[in-house]
């Protein structure tokens, strides 16, 4: 039999219990997963069922009530890890003794622990301020303030903060890709046309018999169409966020945007991205594509578009960018022939790589040996200089891109002939 000293003790044990559970829920709250009340009472009811005999048993008991998506699995994870990796907390939550968790910041691994979990723990002890978004007409007034949007420009998206990912966000959601205009076949009426419009001159001297002006007219151009393949596989996980909504900024900029994402499959994302509101367009996101965050099979998705998209949208002089590591699970199977397939189909294509963010960077996986030969540009799209440098290029003709690739090219040739 329990005396009433020992009942009254556990019960007040119990709370402790429950202020633990509701700690960690509100690290991940902060961390970004939505977790509730509702939830920590499920989940409270939930570890008094299943018990504490081990580790595991609470490690997936949390994760089946707290984990909704394949994203979320990585802050979980390492939260769990950080929150109670005391060895001997389990042994006094079995008896219901556990007093509050806290953990000094320097038993935590910075090297691995992502800055917004970190900052979710230890809230009140940030390092260093986040970087505040300026309007553009403000830059030039407050002298202090440019250099934080510099750091924040040279930033890498796998270092940034929660804050310094919004601030980002915001930058991203003003830029623009202004592509190199293609001339069509049709002409149009202008005043400073290199051109005599031989039709519109007649046309003038029939209303007007005794005088023949001489009209010009210049050749019509128009932007290229636009189709971005972004890799969304495990390894790409840092930086596929921050790139759809870089995708989303160029799509409300502009018409004639297909986007597709792929990891194990290939998703079409065009009309999600159409929508104003950002957030709703990747919530929209989200909901279609089931493959975030998983293994990457480059060549059966490239397979697929080129068999089922190709021929819709690769018209009319279309640019193609491939966002992707490069890393492919199957082992690039088949993937060389259908990267030639895709660059012999369209204008220009060009690879976005965020490897290529370490200078000692060296093609030397299966599959950046079967795609860098068929592309037209490498470049890195790892913080947000490297974006607006890609939004430069576009603008430029494309011989100017040509002798960075062959210095590519030949780097790979040499990595073949030592191989």
């Amino acid at each position: 039999m329990t005396e009433p000293a020992d009942t009254d003790a556990t019960a007040a044990a119990g709370g402790r219990l429950l202020e633990n559970i509701m700690y960690f829920a509100r690290v991940l709250r902060a961390a970004g997963l939505p977790v509730g009340p509702g939830r920590v009472l499920d989940s409270l009811a939930a570890v008094q069922a299943v018990g504490l005999s081990r580790r595991d048993d609470l490690y997936w008991t949390l994760h089946a009530l707290y984990v909704t998506h394949p994203r979320q699995r990585e802050i979980f994870d390492q939260a769990f890890h950080i929150f109670w990796r005391n060895p001997k907390l389990l042994e006094q939550m079995m008896w219901m003794l556990t007093p509050e968790l806290k953990i000094p910041p320097s038993e935590m691994d910075k090297n691995t622990v992502p800055q917004r979990l970190a900052e979710a723990l230890f809230p009140n002890k940030s390092s260093k301020p986040a970087p505040q978004a300026e309007e553009p007409e403000e830059e030039y007034r407050a002298t202090l303030t440019w250099s934080d949007r510099e750091r924040l420009m040279d930033m890498d998206f796998d270092s940034m903060s929660s804050e310094e990912m919004r601030a980002a966000q915001q930058v991203i959601a003003r830029m623009k890709l202004a592509t190199k205009p293609l001339k069509v076949r049709r002409y149009q009426p202008s005043a400073n046309g290199n051109l005599i419009d031989k039709r519109a001159s007649m046309r003038a001297c029939l209303r007007q018999p005794d005088v023949m002006p001489l009209l010009s007219s210049r050749q019509r151009t128009r932007p290229p169409v636009l189709v971005t393949l972004c890799d969304i596989s495990g390894s790409m996980s840092q930086y596929s966020r921050m790139i759809l909504h870089f995708l989303h900024a160029v799509t409300s900029a502009r018409d004639k945007v297909h986007s597709f994402v792929f990891g194990t499959r290939l998703t079409n994302i065009t009309r999600h991205l159409r929508y104003r509101d950002v957030d709703l367009a990747l919530a929209k996101v989200s909901e279609d594509v089931n493959d975030w965050n998983g293994g990457t099979r480059i060549g059966p998705c490239i397979e697929q578009f080129n068999r089922q998209w190709s021929r819709r949208v690769l018209s009319q002089g279309a640019v193609v960018i491939l966002i992707s590591d490069g890393l492919d699970r199957d082992g690039a199977d088949g993937l060389a022939d259908q990267m030639k397939r895709l660059g012999h189909s369209c204008r220009r294509l060009i690879w976005l790589n965020p490897l290529l963010r370490y200078q000692a960077y060296e093609p030397r996986t299966i599959g950046a040996k079967a795609i860098l030969p068929w592309v037209d540009d490498f470049r890195s799209i790892h913080n947000l200089n490297s974006m607006a440098d890609l939004a430069g290029a576009l603008s430029q003709p494309d011989s100017q891109s040509d002798a960075g690739i062959r210095d590519w090219h030949s780097r790979l040739r040499e990595i073949d002939d030592v191989a």
